[in-house]
């Protein structure tokens, strides 16, 4: 392998075999106990991911698509039943080793494999006899809403103004006119004497009346209309940063 796989790096990562086919998710991890680097995996797959079939981390490596081994899909749904209970015993081993056809390591007079890198417990993520040393990422978040507040005050009144207005009328007025006619032949009866008549004229004049009548009628109604305001604020968020024994930091 081009670099140590970590542990923490594999549980939950996606496994994908040599023809991009995604086999399921890392279950357990399983360690050598005397290097006690990662050997062997185990794979959720199956309906919900109740089944767990162990492959071999050999050749396998890492990058944002998740680990790629170098056994394909057919190997590991035909690989061999083992409860992944946090030990691989020998003949479990070899079982494991044969069907991947890969070497099987000679065992030690103490019953160990002379590879070393006998079968260990699993790392993290496993039932049983598991490390697992977690902890809680948190972050703050913006969460808006919106509260009604008052803005201000509206009255309507109505008060009274004076203007001149002028009105054109016509009127019309009655005058006297004169209208003399001859009598000829001298005819009739005449008398010498003073004598009057009297006519009366009229004349029209504007009289102006006033009267009170309704011309607009104004009502307060309020209405509600839909806008948009951009908020902004600052958050806090707190970030993982992983030291590994060569000292090379990662921040995730």
């Amino acid at each position: 392998m081009a670099r140590t796989l970590q542990p923490e790096e594999l549980i939950d990562s996606a496994v994908v075999d040599p023809a991009g086919n995604k086999l399921g998710k890392v279950g357990n991890v399983y360690l050598a106990d005397a290097t006690h680097q990662p050997e062997w995996i185990t794979v959720k797959t199956g309906l919900f991911g109740t089944k767990e079939s162990f492959v071999p981390l050999s050749g396998a490596h890492t990058d944002r698509d998740g680990v790629h081994v170098q056994v394909d899909k057919d190997s590991v749904s035909d690989a061999p039943r083992i409860d992944a209970d946090g030990h691989l015993s020998p003949e479990e081993s070899t079982q494991l080793y044969q069907h991947y056809g890969l070497p099987v390591p000679r065992m030690s007079p103490d019953g160990r494999m002379d590879r070393g890198k006998d079968r260990g417990q699993a790392a993290m993520g496993g039932r049983g006899k598991s490390d697992d040393r977690a902890m809680t990422r948190a972050e703050e978040r913006l969460n808006v809403g919106t509260e009604q507040v008052e803005t201000g005050h509206v009255r309507l009144r109505k008060y009274v103004v004076t203007e001149e207005q002028q009105v054109t009328v016509p009127v019309r007025h009655e005058e006297v006119r004169v209208e003399r006619e001859p009598i000829t032949g001298g005819r009739g009866p005449a008398e010498i004497g003073e004598a009057e008549q009297e006519m009366v004229l009229h004349a029209e004049k504007p009289v102006v009346r006033k009267e009170t009548v309704p011309v607009e009628r104004a009502r307060l109604r309020k209405e509600t209309v839909s806008d948009e305001q951009t908020v902004s604020g600052k958050v806090r968020k707190e970030q993982f940063e992983v030291t590994d024994e060569d000292r090379k930091h990662r921040r995730s």
